[in-house]
């Protein structure tokens, strides 16, 4: 058996403990080198109810730069969609960097996590 990267290592235990509901359902973030893919899943149903993502649209600057209009544009979307509270999955990065940016401007549209 293969042995694991510390990274998923990470992403397995949290994923253990997070799971989105119709009530709260979990915001996903991927985060690339190039790109941000941010879901809102409803994991009981395994339905993807809101998605927002950098790829092939313009967005210009630094990967913070387009996390941020990322999670300003899924706070946006979620509003749009009655989803005000969720279940933030960070896929076993860091809370730090590209990540705070993305979850900040989610708060700041008014999403609670």
């Amino acid at each position: 058996m293969a042995s694991l990267s510390n990274k998923q290592l990470r992403k397995n235990r949290v994923r253990s403990k997070v799971s989105g509901t119709s009530d709260k359902p979990r915001l996903s973030v991927t985060i690339s080198n190039m790109h941000v893919s941010v879901q809102i899943i409803d994991d009981i149903t395994s339905t993807t109810l809101v998605s927002a993502t950098t790829v092939g649209s313009k967005l210009t600057g630094t990967i913070s730069e387009k996390a941020s209009s990322i999670g300003s544009e899924i706070g946006k979307l979620a509003k749009k969609n009655k989803i005000s509270r969720v279940v933030f999955d960070r896929n076993g990065r860091k809370y730090a960097g590209r990540l705070k940016a993305l979850a900040d401007a989610a708060r700041k549209e008014g999403l609670e996590f």
